[in-house]
């Protein structure tokens, strides 16, 4: 049997559908708020499946206000700000007014229309209008076709994109686990860094190897003469977004570029000091970088797995008490002076083996989650979007 929805015919949501809005109770009585009904925003829509929500509101700030209640089962769609975000309640709640609750006819299940508007998310996102908040007219939701496939079919398409959904899921969760391996090991090898339980030696961080900041004369949109050249040039997000190893770039300084900049060696521990505070990445090939990323070469004191495993413990810390002014930054001397609790070296040897061991396991999982993204949103785009899927094809992703 194939799962498509695109051959059958098609009707407008507003025909097959009705919109119940939403709105937020006043914020000058705080007998409103912290009530028992759960409250419905834009933070909440972290998951497929709204069990509870960050904020509450009671039953005078429901009476009192725009914002209405809707039965567990109903589908959530944001209009406003996070446009074309989709989820379904798990339970009886309340929302506010960038959310519309939609409830399809009897012939339509909800689950059904969940992932069809999941489907249509960059479509809903690029209808968006305004200067600063974006937002979609409930005539726009209401224009949206929507396939009328038989109840038998829906049933079949729900089952295949919830057991796609569950296995990204799990990938992701595996994911998640293998990331907490390496900080529990630190503890298990050497103790907390904070308390130091096992008594090391304590130097401070400008002791232990050498800390410098990245150079570069101009903002990365600046003088484009300096950039397409050999040499490899990242920044603050490569650093944060690498999963502690940084193997690839997207930019590039040409011979101009790195005149006047300076090229790190592989295996440099960069560090964000702004935007994004104290997120490393150990770089596995020769680079430039700005002075928003701090570069550290361990001295004979320091394994450089060991410093980053160490820096990961402070990093919300040092995120959290970070000055902000346009965005948060930390300066080089805050690192500087930072206590760094110093082992044998034989030990952080160890701790170093295995960390390369668990970083291959780390890679394996990414890679595999990415592989079950992919899966997933082949089946999504092709059922909705024309592409016949049979139901068979989900099975050949295995579950972790």
């Amino acid at each position: 049997m194939n799962a498509t929805a695109s051959s059958y015919p098609s009707a407008l949501l507003g025909d097959v559908c009705r919109f119940i809005g939403g709105g937020t109770p006043s914020r000058k009585r705080d007998d409103y708020f912290n009530g028992n009904i759960p409250w419905a925003t834009l933070k909440d829509f972290k998951t497929f499946r709204i069990f509870d929500t960050e904020d509450h509101i009671s039953e005078s700030g429901l009476a009192d206000s725009a914002s209405n209640l809707v039965p567990a089962g109903t589908v959530l769609l944001v209009t406003r700000v996070g446009l074309g975000k989709v989820a379904i309640a798990e339970r009886s709640l309340a929302i506010n007014q960038d959310i519309k609750a939609i409830i399809p006819a009897p012939e339509i299940l909800p689950e059904f229309l969940f992932w069809f508007l999941l489907s249509k998310g960059s479509e809903i996102e690029r209808m968006g209008a305004g200067a600063t908040v974006k937002g979609v007219t409930l005539n726009d939701v209401r224009a949206i076709r929507m396939p009328l496939s038989p109840p038998a079919e829906q049933r079949l398409i729900v089952d295949i994109l919830s057991r796609a959904e569950g296995i990204v899921r799990l990938r992701r969760e595996a994911q998640k686990k293998a990331a907490e391996i390496i900080p529990a090991l630190f503890i298990d090898m050497f103790g907390d860094p904070v308390t130091n339980p096992k008594g090391w030696e304590i130097k401070q961080f400008s002791l232990v190897g050498t800390l410098d900041r990245g150079k570069s004369r101009h903002r990365p949109r600046d003088a484009k003469e300096l950039y397409g050249g050999p040499y490899p040039f990242i920044q603050t997000g490569d650093v944060a977004n690498s999963g502690g190893r940084i193997k690839q770039y997207t930019a590039t300084y040409s011979e101009r570029g790195l005149a006047q900049s300076r090229l790190w060696p592989s295996g440099t521990l960069c560090i964000t000091i702004a935007a994004n505070i104290a997120k490393t990445g150990i770089l596995e090939f020769d680079s430039c970088f700005p002075d928003s990323v701090v570069g550290f070469l361990p001295s004979n004191l320091v394994k450089t797995e060991y410093v980053q495993a160490w820096l990961g413990f402070l990093q919300p810390t040092l995120e959290k008490n970070a000055p902000q002014a346009a965005q948060k930054n930390i300066n080089l001397e805050i690192l500087r002076g930072l206590p760094v609790p110093v082992p044998p070296l034989a030990l952080q040897d160890t701790f170093e083996r295995r960390c390369l061991d668990i970083s291959s396991i780390q890679t394996q999982q990414v890679t595999a989650t990415q592989k079950s993204e992919s899966v997933f949103n082949a089946l999504l785009a092709g059922i909705f979007n024309g592409s016949a899927l049979d139901s068979h094809q989900i099975t050949q992703e295995k579950e972790p």
